[in-house]
């Protein structure tokens, strides 16, 4: 990681949206901002908790060792989202990894200046105990989803909720372009589950598939694949 010369607005992550006006200097005056290359680590599962990072320009995955060769992608961060939060239950290492999609800048907080944003700012201590409820149930029901769901349905629900989150581009394209094996870690599926999947989905023209983009052409159809599977 590199400093980045370019300056955040103040404006954009999820402490700038939430915090009182007069904390911006100080965040001003113990933030970071960083240069993450494609492909290049923010953190890593096991480090050393030292800050808390916000992402400002740029997508993130947040993924865990599964097995011993595997990950499981847990979420992907974009523009304003927070990472490294879930080193604050006190074990005092970060749980997950997170690694750049593409270029990316990232703003970071020393942890000691962040406990003291969350004294100070109660808006956001708020908002960011709220965002951690729902990242729970978030978690819990896909966990489930990982035991009961059927590798086909698991698939369709990675695809809609990229779809959700970061919508279609004007090509009609989801508008982040994943590698087949990152698809496979976000659905908890193996490669050549994933691989074959994606061809039936292609067959039964619910998906057309162009390099990295993919465009969904049946979402209701989807979206039964999922209903039907659901726990």
């Amino acid at each position: 990681m590199i400093k980045n010369q370019h300056q955040c607005d103040l404006n954009t992550c999820f402490l700038c949206t939430t915090c009182l006006s007069d904390w911006k200097p100080a965040i001003e005056a113990n933030k970071k901002n960083l240069l993450i290359k494609r492909g290049q680590e923010i953190f890593k599962e096991g480090d050393p908790v030292t800050g808390i990072y916000f992402v400002y320009e740029g997508n993130i995955k947040v993924h865990k060792k599964w097995d011993n060769e595997k990950e499981l992608i847990i979420r992907f961060a974009t523009k304003g989202d927070i990472l490294g939060h879930l080193g604050l239950d006190g074990s005092n290492i970060y749980p997950a990894s997170a690694t750049a999609l593409e270029t990316a800048t990232i703003c970071y907080l020393p942890m000691n200046f962040f406990e003291s944003s969350l004294k100070i700012n109660n808006e956001f201590a708020i908002k960011l105990m709220r965002f951690f409820a729902g990242e729970l149930q978030k978690s819990e029901k896909r966990m489930r989803n990982l035991v009961h769901m059927p590798v086909k349905a698991r698939v369709a629900q990675a695809i809609i909720t990229l779809k959700n989150q970061f919508g279609v581009n004007a090509d009609g394209f989801i508008d982040i372009e994943l590698t087949r094996q990152d698809l496979a870690s976000f659905s908890g599926a193996a490669y050549e589950s994933l691989f074959r999947t994606i061809n039936d989905l292609v067959t039964d023209n619910m998906i057309t598939i162009s390099g990295k983009s993919m465009t969904i052409k049946n979402e209701h159809e989807l979206l039964q694949l999922i209903s039907k599977a659901e726990y």
